[in-house]
Formats: structure tokens, C-alpha cells, sequence
């Protein structure tokens, strides 16, 4: 017993978790103010809730990590929101969705089969040349070949399955490192 807890000590004098978990930030709620451990941005396929929950799936393979999870599947989406800058929810939705990229260090893009996403595709070439994106777009997909060349151009980390995925983003997050905040004035 007490070899247990000088190991849960020891863990967290050197940084690390006695645990890992996620934490899962679902749209619209407030990421957190720390940027202490890295941030996962979902995106991709969900057509208004038609396309599956793989961004549960995934969220539940990597429920090891300690990493901060960022969701824009929202659970309260009412689809009776116009889809224009007026509409107060939806607005606040697409103003979610661009802090969490910009803030992710790494930019799950999964674009399914049988779906358009043309917002994914938007998120897509607005974050082509950041070095965030790891994406995943099967056979399928009515625009793969755009895709396939897009990621080539730009040097966009592309994997062929959702296992391929979940093993990328595991590499991502081994390898890293606290952003420098820039200094106080």
C-alpha cells in the first residue's frame, strides 16, 4: 500500500498524471483557460447529426490520454437554426468551431463516405499549411481526389483507417511540448 502511493507521489513530482483521462470540451462550452496538455479538435463528417458519432468512438479509444478533447458535435443542435451569421446559436457554433482549431494542437479531420462536409472541407484548406491536420478520408468520399491532392500539396498527414487514425494522433500527442506563451509586458 504504501509502495502505491510513493508511486502516485513520484508520478506527480515529475508532471505526470497518476491517471489519464481526457477532457472532453463539447460545443459551445468554454475550453479551458490552460493550455497544459494537448488539444484534439475533431472535426469532419456529422451533416447536421445524419453521419455516424465517430467522433464518440474515437474519444472513447483515446480515453487513456490526458488530453483536452474538443467537440464540435453538439448534443443541443436544433436544426430549425438558419444557417446565417443573424442566427445567434448557429453563429455561436461556427465562432466555437474557429477558436477550437485555432486553438488545437492537432486537427482530426475524418471525412466519410456518403456525406458532402462541406464546412470539414472548408476547415480543411483554411489549416492545409499549419502542420495540425492528420486526416482520414476513405474511398468514397465525393471529393477524395481534391482531398488526396490537397494533402499531398501541402504535406497533410493522411491515414487510411480509424485504428490508423487513433495511432496517429497517439504519435502526436507523445511528442508534444507546452506552447510558449509569449512573455508578459
Amino acid at each position: 500500500m504504501m509502495r502505491g502511493a510513493l508511486t502516485a507521489l513520484s508520478l506527480l513530482a515529475l508532471g505526470a498524471p497518476a491517471w489519464a483521462a481526457p477532457l472532453v470540451v463539447t460545443a459551445p462550452q468554454q475550453a479551458p483557460a490552460g493550455h497544459d496538455r494537448p488539444r484534439i479538435f475533431l472535426g469532419g463528417s456529422i451533416d447536421m447529426g445524419r453521419a455516424a458519432d465517430w467522433q464518440a468512438d474515437l474519444t472513447r479509444t483515446l480515453g487513456d490520454l490526458d488530453v483536452v478533447i474538443l467537440n464540435p458535435r453538439r448534443p443541443d443542435w436544433n436544426p430549425d437554426w438558419k444557417p446565417v451569421a443573424e442566427e445567434p446559436e448557429f453563429r455561436r457554433q461556427v465562432e466555437w468551431e474557429l477558436a477550437a482549431l485555432e486553438s488545437a494542437d492537432i486537427i482530426v479531420m475524418v471525412l466519410a463516405p456518403g456525406s458532402q462536409s462541406p464546412i470539414s472541407l472548408l476547415e480543411t484548406g483554411l489549416h492545409a499549411r499549419g502542420g495540425k491536420l492528420i486526416l482520414l478520408c476513405p474511398e468514397g468520399f465525393w471529393r477524395k481526389g481534391n482531398v488526396d491532392i490537397t494533402a499531398e500539396r501541402y504535406g497533410i498527414e493522411q491515414v487510411a483507417t480509424m485504428d490508423e487514425l487513433a495511432a496517429a494522433v497517439r504519435r502526436r500527442v507523445a511528442d508534444w511540448t507546452v506552447p510558449e506563451t509569449s512573455p508578459q509586458e
